[in-house]
């Protein structure tokens, strides 16, 4: 009798190159609610009107729970750097220990990336063709030309060719973070023989390009940010970042950042130290979490990536449904709307990871599987 064999088992990872512990749930769970804090940060777009670019929002006068809520409505959109500090230490952790990690890398990044990016675009695009048409002018995003279309396919929509954001606007971050991911598979090898002399100086030199104040800017603060999150990990594989020095290192960021906004007012020097602050108290809180407590976080930090990609379109579905049925926006100022708004992007990031991108993820590897199949016996 003819058995079926089974899936060819996975090699045992490198020596040295992966921490004892397997998830990461308090980082999966901090993963969700930075998703969640850009939401508020993108909640002004209901009071643009249709005009060019350059509208201001006064928000203080006209969102609502702005008073309690400031620094969320204000300064949400910090955490795309953490998402980027996030991958690196993330990519770390998944790509060091992987012997099969360079053939496989890129098959996994389209898998996972590609599907519901591709749903979303062209999604976000009929609607912008809709608002358009009955506005004679896009929203909040306005290159809505066949370039930057073209340029979105590959995610390259925000590598230095662009005029400005378009279409998913909030994707410009995935555009550059796939340098940041092309750079990382270079290194591999590299990074292999010596983790942290190969990750910290490339962290610390992009960086420094961007303080300096270099062209394609956002592409250099995400390689940095990535890195310094692989530099991370490469530090924590030397056992130099044990919980009291995770938290102490925490408290001397907390600290950098609040002299570098209140005596410099380094904005960009505030940003990065509060983003390491977050992630070295995350990091903290999971190598404390002996029982894994926080294993729900696993879940939840799957939702991140509907959440990020689903709320743009949202808002522009929502924005053409209240145009056109109440004739003002005036509702987007009541609470009420704002924990609407909140919750169905949520629930939105739930339900895309469960039935869109997950079988889309399966489909595209099985087609992979077939196809090298097919390769390798002709």
């Amino acid at each position: 009798m003819n058995v079926a064999a089974g899936p060819a088992p996975r090699p045992a990872p490198l020596p040295g190159l992966r921490l004892a512990k397997r998830h990461f749930n308090a980082l999966d769970l901090s993963r969700v609610i930075a998703a969640f804090f850009v939401l508020f940060w993108h909640y002004q777009h209901f009071f643009v009107p249709p005009v060019g670019y350059g509208f201001h929002v006064n928000r203080a006068a006209m969102i609502p729970l702005y008073h309690p809520l400031r620094w969320l409505f204000d300064y949400g959109h910090m955490a795309v750097q953490y998402f980027w500090a996030v991958s690196g230490f993330v990519f770390a952790h998944v790509y060091f220990a992987d012997s099969t990690a360079m053939q496989r890398f890129w098959l996994a990044r389209v898998a996972r990336l590609w599907p519901l990016h591709l749903l979303t675009l062209v999604l976000v695009a009929g609607l912008q063709a809709l608002y358009s048409h009955i506005n004679g002018t896009a929203f909040i995003y306005h290159e809505q030309d066949w370039k930057h279309f073209l340029l979105s396919i590959p995610l390259a929509h925000y590598w230095g060719w662009q005029h400005n954001q378009s279409f998913n606007g909030p994707s410009w971050s995935l555009s550059t973070e796939i340098l940041a991911y092309a750079a990382f598979w270079v290194l591999l090898p590299a990074m292999r023989r010596a983790p942290l002399l190969v990750s910290l100086p490339v962290a610390v030199i992009v960086l420094r390009l961007f303080f300096l104040g270099w062209p394609d800017e956002p592409v250099l603060t995400c390689i940095g940010y990535f890195f310094m999150g692989v530099a991370v990990y490469a530090a924590a594989l030397r056992g130099w970042l044990p919980v009291p020095v995770l938290l102490g290192s925490a408290v001397a960021c907390v600290a950098a950042a609040w002299i570098a906004t209140t005596r410099y007012h380094a904005e960009d020097a505030t940003i990065l130290a509060g983003t390491f602050a977050v992630l070295f108290a995350t990091l903290a809180i999971d190598l404390a979490d002996k029982r894994d407590l926080l294993a729900f976080g696993r879940q939840w930090g799957e939702a991140s990536y509907g959440i990020y990609l689903w709320h743009f379109p949202m808002q522009v579905a929502l924005v053409l449904l209240i145009d056109a049925t109440l004739g003002s926006r005036a509702i987007a100022q009541q609470p009420a709307f704002l924990i609407f708004f909140l919750v169905a992007s949520v629930a939105a990031g739930f339900a895309s990871h469960r039935w869109i991108e997950r079988p889309a993820q399966k489909a595209v590897l099985r087609w992979a599987g077939r196809w090298s199949g097919k390769a390798a016996r002709a």
